[in-house]
């Protein structure tokens, strides 16, 4: 087992490591498992598969969509990589499944590119000559993001969307800045992070200042990761606190790093 963030693996487990019990059932909910099943229920369908392991070596991705073009594949399962960009005539039926799921994530944007997302994927279907249908599974139907997106009608969603954000005070409501600091150390990243708050503290009485906290992707790349979140309505005095703040933390450049109006703060 290997986590794709931070690169941990360990060995597959024989035993439960509570209990000691012998049996243990690989239940996935990924590509994998989907490909599995589908497999299952149509034994004489041609099926590919694109995620992150089947498309390491390079030319794999070309090679598996040329394919699908040409018809030599009946089905093709994949993770975000098959929703955008691509364009073939004779799909007539897409399915999404678990379509909720980025609907957890911590990040103020997860309707927005949840509706996005299922936007983009149904528009794969029903693109040549023949009707085109889309089949989304979810546990949250009523979720607005997701109703909209099934009803292609952006002008309820941004409505929606824009009441949540003025309520939870996120962009475009105010300005919002992602800060991370990075460490080998998880208690050497925290405290670096402790500091550049109190400093952006006392360089301005007016911020909104969230954190430090760890960060959602806590570890990647072998560096631990804390979090600071910036919100204000005046985003020039934002600037310059942020700008003076690292003066003051001048002794750790490079570990932090700040990003302003951030796309995702995971």
């Amino acid at each position: 087992m290997r986590c794709h963030y931070c690169g941990h693996a360990e060995r597959i487990k024989k035993t439960c490591v509570q209990c000691g019990g012998e049996y243990l059932e690989e239940i996935g909910l990924g590509t994998q498992r989907v490909e599995t099943e589908i497999q299952e229920m149509f034994p004489k369908a041609r099926v590919g598969r694109i995620d992150r392991d089947t498309v390491r070596r390079r030319g794999a991705l070309s090679t598996l969509l040329k394919k699908f073009a040409q018809g030599k594949l009946d089905l093709l399962i994949g993770t975000q990589m098959i929703a955008k960009g691509h364009d073939f005539p004779n799909v007539t039926l897409v399915g999404v499944v678990s379509a909720d799921v980025g609907l957890g994530l911590p990040d103020f944007r997860a309707a927005e590119r949840t509706f996005q997302l299922l936007t983009q994927v149904a528009g794969r279907s029903g693109r040549g000559g023949k009707t085109g249908e889309t089949i989304v599974q979810t546990l949250h139907p009523d979720h607005y993001s997701l109703h909209h997106a099934c009803e292609q009608n952006y002008k309820s969603f941004y409505e929606e969307e824009l009441t949540f954000r003025r309520r939870m005070r996120y962009p475009p409501i105010v300005a919002l800045a992602n800060m991370v600091v990075k460490h080998r150390s998880p208690g050497n990243a925290l405290e670096t992070a402790t500091k550049f708050v109190a400093a952006l503290r006392e360089c301005s009485k007016r911020l909104e200042v969230l954190g430090p906290a760890p960060a959602p992707l806590e570890r990647l790349k072998g560096e631990y990761r804390v979090q600071v979140l910036t919100k204000s309505s005046h985003r020039p005095e934002m600037r310059r606190a942020l700008v003076a703040a690292l003066e003051v933390c001048a002794e750790f450049q490079g570990q932090i790093v700040i990003d302003v109006d951030p796309v995702s703060v995971l």
